[in-house]
């Protein structure tokens, strides 16, 4: 397993980002979060085999109809091993 911690500037709030992220996710069998941050971003964590997380982070690159990423810093992270994929409050 692996877990990765993501943030993602740009367009990216305002333009359903959470909530595809959310679907896209669960399509792809990932575990993890998703929420805003006040400073305009959006942040991650993913948790799945590398090919449900590569999968994940090549969406996260363009993201839903409407935003436009300019960067994505990724970090790794512990595996968990949890389960689902939910929106969090903004941080």
């Amino acid at each position: 397993m692996r877990r990765v911690h993501v943030i993602v500037s740009g367009d990216v709030q305002g333009v359903g980002y959470r909530y595809t992220m959310r679907l896209e996710a669960r399509e792809a069998g990932v575990a993890g979060w998703v929420r805003n941050r006040r400073d305009g971003s959006v942040e991650a964590e993913i948790e799945g085999t590398d090919e449900q997380v590569d999968a994940l982070l090549a969406w996260m690159a363009q993201g839903p109809p409407g935003a436009r990423v300019d960067d994505a810093r990724l970090t790794d992270a512990s595996p968990t091993g949890s389960t689902g994929f939910e929106v969090l409050p903004t941080v």
